[in-house]
């Protein structure tokens, strides 16, 4: 909840480089019928600048999901591929998408002579970022001749070329420049974490298929290509300040992330508005409509209803926007996310009932583990419960995502409510436990209609959780017969324990491999 009123939401580019990507079946639909383009810049081979193949990897990535209609068990594995940098440890920078739910990853040489198992060393899935090391005595073999690459220290300014690295199949380089476009902040991963990102105007080169490309500026590291759009010769780049910003938390071993300020807000535009706020003419600023309870904001004392006009000693404007002495104008989320790190002080000044105040934050970071509905669920079994053939599940974006491309309109009301508004569930609940579906059984004739429904209570017990929820089962009434009841619905319903019990052994005969998780 850092900032719903986002002005440039999540591209509808390809989610992948097209052009780079020949195992990637949903790129290819959305691009599909796109003639090639001529480049705009020419691509440079190896015989004509520094081999870059010496700095950088081929990553392959196994990786399995869970199911999530049936969170028992897993999807069929897929493989990725990808480049990744080479920098100081020796270790690789990569994207967290590449080993998002991975259960292996590889490393070889863009020779093909050398490979060798890595293991994730941080990975921060919000910033779309993932540090990767060869373990054991393969590690000074594997990079006996491979080189590192710095990582720019100044970041680079709109205008400015980036060379963006590939590698075909049969080892040898393309290089293609192009300028940044634009600096924005956008999301490149998940949907609702947003970060600095340059926007490269370059046409990209058919070659070795590669999920994320690593890009220079003067010869340094500058950021990842996370994705291209053909049509538009348009790529996304991750800032060079958010990966200095995530190699120096990692350095030491223990990697933190990037903290949030825990609030929402909306612009002050509109004119009436402005004159309920007791707005003047002169000062812009943005209305504070949530604040996270626990919060880095809250913390600190920011209520509903402020207006914040100034953060770390720069103006926002009425639509959230502030002017950076590097990049031009930028939406204020990034004077948090990039540009400070977890435990600093942030100056904010604020507009309270028209009256101006300076409040300090100590920034915080907010755990997914600690987050009512998670924003991803990458490398954790999803709990569940089947009781009768009744699944219930914890809520998730992950979950939320299964509903498709639009799911943020087209996921059920209720449950889309717990994602935007948590503090109207978090004094009730740690998790939303909400029932997914029902399977015909002799134990739920009738309830076959039912799903996306938010438990409230079984048995006259508030369920905060899974655990909550099996240990309440777990405890049948006198009669046999479990009462639950589900929020904010005129909806009672009863389930028979006898007959439940008996659907569930035959489920398991019938090869479903547990009935519960709750971890």
């Amino acid at each position: 909840m850092n900032q719903p009123m986002m002005p440039t939401m999540k591209r509808t580019l390809c989610c992948l480089p097209i052009l780079l990507l020949t195992h990637c079946e949903e790129s290819q639909s959305i691009n599909e019928g796109v003639p090639p383009v001529p480049s705009v810049t020419e691509a440079t081979t190896t015989s004509e600048v520094t081999d870059p193949t010496r700095a950088v990897v081929r990553i392959t990535t196994t990786r399995q999901r869970w199911n999530p209609g049936q969170p028992w068990e897993k999807q069929p594995p897929r493989k990725r591929r990808s480049l990744g940098a080479v920098v100081e440890g020796p270790r690789v920078i990569t994207s967290a998408e590449m080993v998002a739910d991975a259960t292996f990853i590889e490393l070889e040489t863009t020779d093909g002579l050398k490979r060798t198992a890595a293991s994730v060393v941080a990975v921060d899935y919000e910033a779309n970022l993932a540090l990767l090391e060869v373990e054991g005595e393969d590690k000074d073999d594997f990079f006996e001749e491979i080189e590192v690459l710095e990582i720019a220290e100044t970041p680079p300014a709109p205008g400015d070329p980036l060379t963006i690295i590939q590698v075909e199949d049969n080892g040898n380089s393309i290089t293609t420049s192009g300028p940044i476009q634009s600096v924005e902040v956008v999301s490149s991963f998940l949907p609702s974490q947003y970060f600095l990102t340059y926007e490269v105007k370059a046409s990209m080169q058919s070659a070795g298929s590669s999920f994320t490309l690593p890009v220079t500026h003067d010869g340094a590291l500058a950021g990842l290509l996370t994705s291209y759009n053909s049509k538009d010769q348009l790529s996304d780049v991750g800032a060079t300040e958010v990966l200095l910003r995530f190699m120096e938390d990692a350095a030491d071993g223990e990697y933190v992330g990037f903290p949030s300020l825990g609030i929402g807000t909306s612009s002050t535009d509109d004119s009436n508005f402005r004159e309920f706020l007791k707005l003047t003419d002169d000062v812009g600023g943005i209305y504070v409509s949530k604040v996270r309870k626990d919060g880095s904001a809250d913390k600190a004392g920011l209520k509903v209803g402020d207006v914040i006009t100034r953060i770390d000693s720069h103006d926002i404007d009425r639509l959230g926007y502030f002017e950076h002495e590097r990049y031009g104008r930028l939406f204020w989320s990034h004077l948090v996310r990039g540009s400070k790190a977890t435990g600093t002080e942030l100056a904010i000044e604020i507009l309270r009932d028209g009256e101006p105040q300076t409040l300090t934050v100590t920034l915080e970071r907010q755990a997914v583990e600690d987050q009512l509905v998670p924003a991803y669920t990458f490398g954790t079994a999803p709990n569940f419960l089947i009781k009768g053939g009744m699944l219930f599940q914890e809520l998730s974006e992950s979950l939320l995502q299964a509903f498709g491309d639009e799911w943020e309109t087209r996921a059920p009301l209720d449950l889309l409510d717990a994602w935007q508004n948590p503090s109207d569930y978090e004094d009730e609940a740690e998790r939303v436990v909400f029932l997914s579906g029902v399977i015909a059984t002799p134990a739920t004739v009738g309830y076959e209609p039912l799903r996306n429904l938010i438990v409230e209570e079984v048995n006259g017990t508030p369920i905060r959780d899974m655990k909550s929820l099996i240990e309440a089962f777990n405890n049948p009434p006198g009669d046999g017969l479990h009462a639950i009841k589900f929020r904010d619905e005129d909806i009672l319903i009863y389930l028979d324990e006898v007959a439940s019990t008996a659907v569930d052994t035959q489920l398991i005969q019938r090869g479903i491999t547990r009935l519960s998780r709750a971890e």
